[in-house]
């Protein structure tokens, strides 16, 4: 029997709390006996939620991944703030929580909505001088942070309860969560800092597909196929991607490395490539000469020895 298991997909894991991603993604990865595994976009050990997990072929889209948008449903705690900007943290502050009204919160909320420039807090994975934000913070130092370009797409108002504050957010890649919890409030005339964090959506991965560590291990006790039954292919987390056929010749070069032509296509973006039998082939890059060349290439299904 081998050691490893052929595995080729992405897994969407409705991530506990309690565990740091990477701990997440070894249960899974020893779940599958997979060989190859990588996640996409890191979640708090505090935080719960999606966590696309890709195996074999799939962790050539996890770059993709990366870029993608994603959306949160955000509980925050109103009138205190913390070292972290979230639970963990040792309590920095109080304040009044103003008394609003849903209207009044819903303002604050959408006044957020579109570009703008975030601070990275303290408490992150960014590095400067070599070294990560939260090494330098828990030191008990603090650096200057050049802001970041971010974007809110949508941002809802779901609950507002005394100091209970809850809202749904969709944004981009590089939006800190509880950064923006701090800033509603600061302009609200308070203080809060993130009380709960669950991750809904990344790209166009949505809720309804996660699975939880419970569900997993239910399928490994039935069989190898019911876990296997549980991925999406690869080629699902490129879905804003347009699609390109080739013939059988063009999608033999492309497989090999080689950039080709592609009459009739004068446009420079990503596309999803696939022979005449709709089998994926990888991502390509045209130009607007009409060139497509090979950006990654997939090899689905074959083994990993």
């Amino acid at each position: 029997m081998a050691r490893y298991a052929t595995v080729d997909g992405v897994l969407l894991l409705n991530k506990p709390a309690g565990l740091t991603s990477n701990q997440a993604l070894q249960r899974v990865k020893r779940l599958y006996r997979a060989k190859k595994a990588g996640h996409t976009g890191s979640l708090d050990p505090a935080a719960t939620g999606m966590l696309p997990v890709c195996f074999g072929e799939a962790t050539k889209v996890c770059a993709f991944l990366l870029d993608a948008d994603k959306s949160y449903r955000v509980t925050a705690r109103l009138g205190s703030s913390t070292d972290t900007g979230d639970a963990t943290g040792a309590e920095t502050g109080t304040a009044p929580v103003p008394d609003l009204g849903a209207a009044e919160w819903r303002g604050i909320l959408e006044s957020f909505l579109g570009e703008s420039l975030q601070v990275p807090p303290m408490y992150s994975a960014l590095k400067q001088g070599g070294k990560r934000l939260y090494e330098l913070a828990r030191k008990g130092e603090t650096v200057e942070r050049q802001p970041r370009p971010i974007r809110i797409d949508a941002i809802e108002l779901l609950e507002i309860a005394g100091s209970r504050l809850v809202f749904r957010v969709h944004c981009s890649k590089g939006t800190y969560v509880r950064t923006l919890v701090e800033d509603v409030a600061g302009k609200a005339g308070t203080l809060a800092h993130t009380a709960g964090l669950h991750r809904e959506t990344v790209g166009a991965f949505r809720a309804a597909d996660m699975l939880d560590m419970a569900a997993l291990h239910a399928d490994a006790e039935a069989g190898g196929e019911a876990l296997q039954a549980r991925l999406l292919p690869p080629d699902s987390a490129l879905g804003d991607f347009p699609a390109l056929e080739l013939d059988v010749a063009s999608a033999a070069k492309f497989t090999a490395g080689q950039e080709i032509s592609v009459p009739g296509r004068r446009e420079e973006r990503l596309v999803r490539v696939y022979d005449e039998a709709s089998v994926f082939k990888g991502v390509g890059q045209l130009s607007a000469d009409g060139r497509l060349a090979p950006k990654r290439v997939f090899h689905v299904g074959e083994k990993n020895s």
